[in-house]
């Protein structure tokens, strides 16, 4: 008998994101996915100075603040074709980088481990055996017995007083909850852990971009970090050694903790390789320009039509019509005025039209972009298939070693194609920090060098002609592809649209009524308990939803819409 199960929020983060399926059978049958908030931005630049762009739309969202300031400058860059110097690239690129480490941790450790260990069960593990798998997995410092004995010690007090903290709401006990208890204590320990090495990496942004979150530093024309080697009052070798620390205490973590966490505990879940798939068709863009104009990049990016590497074509620099050409956005099932088909962005329109939910008609505040009229699923598991279809050797050897490892503990060898799934998310997202971290240290040497050789320029000042230009900014952000357009008149934005991430992931169904990544992935997802849908959340989680990217609200008038008091995630991201 089929029944309709709806949950709301869904997400441990930013944004209100509302899950509804038809579950029959203990499958999912039918699902929509709907944000529940309306994102107003777009209204609020028009008419505004193209240079302040980038500090409003960092607004978009408490979490994924540095991502919009990027794209934002990019995008008027573009319009502009203003080349910036290759210091302000690398500053950028640092932060960018940074941030997408402190992403990829704080996801997969805070954000949906939960939804595949059990913290009351670690309670039963041993500490001794638990170091013991630990240190044959690899060297981390934090694998020690007197470690997970204190974890254990601190857990057991959470739980002896009735207060879990930031464990409360967890389905502790479900039946889809399959670690031993030796490799749920390991698990909470590193959750524990990762608390604490998150904060470098927003330590290396706050360094470069002023603060952290809403990065200050950025500017059209390259980055307000003015650069000298005998004063205290700027960006000093002094500080960009310490960033250096950083950036190896990160590397440390990632390899030995991360990574092979994510290895093991997809080892534990192999069976979750078999769902979740949705869309194959996967779009992510070059990141991590090299040169000033945005030709050459460290980490390559494009389209990957059908979920095969092979046949991978590539989106070559900023600007690329490959890319520019090809994205359109509909709103035939949101809450927008339409009737129009899916536009391109330059002439995008963003007007609400709420009409309640509708299951066959408009039920989401998020639009459904396309990619050459198709769906298309952004994030870590798109970035890293490109990768491998480009040849990228940094890449394949991460994601060999992810898979041979999560092979050697489930005793069986995972193909590629394996990595079409849940779980697949994210070992995915696993190879892209493991990448990011290493391409961190790389553009540390970059910038240092480049200082050495007594080039010191971070800005070019931009000059706006007079009539109509536009342009696309875009930033392979650690959610996926995110892109910023805007159309300048008089050196006044006339027309602005973010594509970002989670609309490409959480679109309802697009102008021919397909469904899109979130919904196409949970159809046949199982469901145990309909009262209690750990599974549904699994799937959901692995792409990182952050909706309060795709969706805002605003009142014109500048009221108070609702006041709302709630609990916090249990991380430092609520804002």
């Amino acid at each position: 008998m089929s029944k309709r199960i709806t949950i709301d929020p869904i997400t441990r983060i930013e944004g209100h994101l509302r899950i509804d399926c038809e579950v029959d059978g203990g499958k999912v049958k039918k699902a929509w996915a709907s944000g529940q908030m309306w994102r107003g931005v777009e209204q609020i630049l028009i008419g505004r100075d193209p240079r302040d762009a980038w500090a409003i739309t960092q607004r978009i969202c408490g979490v994924c603040t540095t991502v919009h300031a990027m794209a934002s400058v990019r995008a008027v860059e573009n319009a502009l074709d203003l080349e910036i110097p290759v210091n302000a690239q690398y500053i950028r690129n640092l932060i960018i980088l940074a941030h997408a480490v402190h992403d990829h941790i704080v996801h997969f450790y805070h954000l949906s481990a939960l939804d595949w260990v059990d913290v009351t069960s670690a309670l039963k593990g041993n500490p001794v055996k638990t170091a013991q798998l630990a240190e044959s997995l690899s060297t981390w410092k934090g694998n020690s017995r007197h470690e997970f004995a204190q974890v254990k010690e601190r857990l057991a007090g959470f739980v002896g007083t009735g207060q879990l903290g930031i464990f409360t709401n967890g389905y502790w006990g479900h039946p889809a909850m399959k670690l031993p208890p030796d490799v749920n204590l390991l698990a909470v320990a590193h959750y524990l852990q990762a608390l604490e090495i998150q904060r470098k990496a927003n330590k290396i942004v706050s360094i470069l971009g002023s603060k952290t979150p809403h990065i200050q530093n950025v500017a059209v024309g390259g980055v307000a970090n003015p650069i000298a080697t005998d004063s205290q009052s700027v960006l000093t070798i002094e500080r960009l050694m310490a960033v250096k620390g950083w950036i190896d205490e990160l590397a440390d973590f990632v390899k030995n903790v991360y990574v092979v966490d994510v290895a093991a505990i997809g080892a534990f879940y192999a069976d979750w390789l078999g769902y979740g798939k949705g869309i194959t068709n996967y779009l992510s863009v070059p990141d991590i320009p090299l040169d000033g104009k945005g030709t050459k990049f460290a980490l390559p990016g494009g389209h990957v039509p059908d979920g095969d590497p092979a046949k991978f074509k590539a989106i070559s620099r900023f600007g690329d019509p490959f890319f520019e050409d090809n994205v359109a956005e509909s709103a035939k099932h949101a809450w927008y005025k339409s009737g129009k088909g899916a536009l391109h962005p330059y002439k995008g329109e963003t007007n609400p039209q709420y009409t309640d939910f509708q299951d066959d008609g408009k039920y989401s505040w998020v639009k459904s972009p396309t990619f050459q009229g198709q769906p298309a699923q952004v994030g870590p598991l798109a970035r890293v298939l490109a990768m491998v279809g480009a040849g990228h050797q940094p890449t394949i050897k991460t994601l060999n070693f992810v898979l041979d490892t999560a092979g050697a503990i489930a005793k069986t060898k995972i193909p590629v194609a394996a990595l079409h799934s849940t779980i697949g998310r994210h070992a995915a997202r696993a190879v892209s920090c493991a990448v990011q971290v290493d391409e961190l240290a790389n553009q540390w040497q970059l910038l240092v060098g480049n200082i050495g050789r007594g080039d010191t320029k971070t800005f070019n000042n931009p000059v706006f002609p007079k009539g109509e230009i536009s342009g696309v900014g875009f930033h392979e952000a650690p959610r996926g592809v995110l892109s910023h357009w805007v159309v300048i008149n008089d050196g006044k934005i006339v027309n602005y649209q973010a594509v970002v991430p989670t609309t490409w992931n959480a679109a309802p169904r697009n102008e021919k009524d397909e469904p899109g990544p979130y919904e196409a992935s949970l159809l046949d997802n199982p469901v145990a308990d309909s009262e209690r849908p750990l599974e549904v959340l699994r799937t959901v989680h692995s792409f990182d939803p952050c909706l309060a990217c795709a969706v805002h609200m605003v009142d014109a008038d500048g009221r108070d819409a609702i006041k709302v008091t709630t609990q916090g995630c249990g991380t430092s991201l609520c804002a």
